[in-house]
């Protein structure tokens, strides 16, 4: 097998979604009681506040109450890793800071959107968040959503700041994710649930899946197939999850509503997503029931609590 980095905050970390009450409101008992789950269910690490937690939508004050409240019923089981990217550098490191006190153990990053900066800017951005804080960083990669790649070159660069430990990746290059995996010792953790055992194969740090909202055992299961050595088992169980990560992320309606819509049908903490995300239709739900529902019954390894 491939030689593998120390994943900084463990292998399976899960995107996990924002709970909200029928009011809209932040649901602190609900996110409490979905992260014991997540983490008793094999999630090693929690990132908060991410795209799937519905980040854009959600007050300075609601990310660090977040943070406090998963930090208490996780205690050390789990790593918190707190989402901060926005498009402005000095808000960013603003919430990095309160993160921090919050009590997160690592920041998730993403690259500055809407204004498409130059690597130099992108670079430049990135090194003033981990000078001003002492958390480690998970870079996030996402141009499909933020416009702006950050360049193989550019990670080759970051991946030099000591602060720097990590990429959440869903910039779809395997190539260029193996010249970085190569030359550095960044942990890469793939954001895509159709990768998970490509980016484990290749010697990526793991994943931080939003799926894993509904399937936590199951993702990890893949991982810990293939660390025994039975990689038949790992893609067996990687090929079962397909039906329910196309519905989930490929149908056209984004994560977060997809996750909240299956959590809430299975009586798990999820409430109403904010607008301008509308929820899942009647015919999304129940597709997304019988998807989880076949997926259940094929496989012995996913937590159905």
């Amino acid at each position: 097998m491939t030689s593998r980095r120390t994943p900084p905050f463990g292998r399976a970390l899960c995107a996990m979604i924002t709970p909200f009450t029928d009011e809209g409101l932040l649901d602190l008992d609900g996110a409490q009681r979905l992260a014991d789950r997540l983490v008793s269910e094999g999630c090693d690490g929690l990132v908060l506040s991410g795209t799937t937690g519905e980040s854009p939508t959600t007050t300075d004050a609601e990310k660090s109450a977040l943070v406090r409240a998963v930090a208490d019923a996780v205690g050390d089981r789990a790593a918190i890793v707190a989402g901060i990217g926005t498009a402005d550098t000095r808000h960013t490191v603003e919430l990095a800071l309160e993160a921090e006190k919050a009590g997160a153990d690592g920041l998730l990053v993403v690259t500055p959107y809407y204004s498409r900066p130059p690597q130099d800017a992108v670079e430049a951005h990135f090194r003033a968040i981990a000078d001003a804080s002492g958390l480690p960083l998970v870079l996030y990669d996402i141009p499909g959503r933020t416009g702006t790649r950050i360049e193989p070159e550019t990670m080759l660069r970051l991946a030099g700041h000591p602060r720097i430990v990590a990429v959440k990746d869903c910039a779809y290059d395997l190539l260029g994710t193996q010249k970085v995996l190569a030359r550095t010792e960044l942990a890469y953790y793939t954001g895509c649930d159709e990768y998970v055992l490509a980016m484990y194969a290749i010697g990526g740090a793991g994943y931080i899946s939003t799926v894993a909202n509904v399937i936590p055992r199951h993702f990890r299961s893949i991982l810990d197939a293939f660390d025994r050595g039975d990689p038949d088992e790992a893609v067996r169980l990687q090929q079962l999850t397909i039906p329910l990560t196309e519905l989930m992320m490929a149908s056209g309606l984004p994560g977060s509503v997809t996750a909240k819509a299956l959590l809430g049908a299975l009586g798990l903490p999820s409430g109403p997503v904010r607008a301008p995300l509308r929820p899942a239709d009647r015919d999304a739900v129940d597709g997304l029931r019988t998807a989880y529902a076949e997926l259940t019954a094929h496989s012995d390894m996913v937590g159905t609590s």
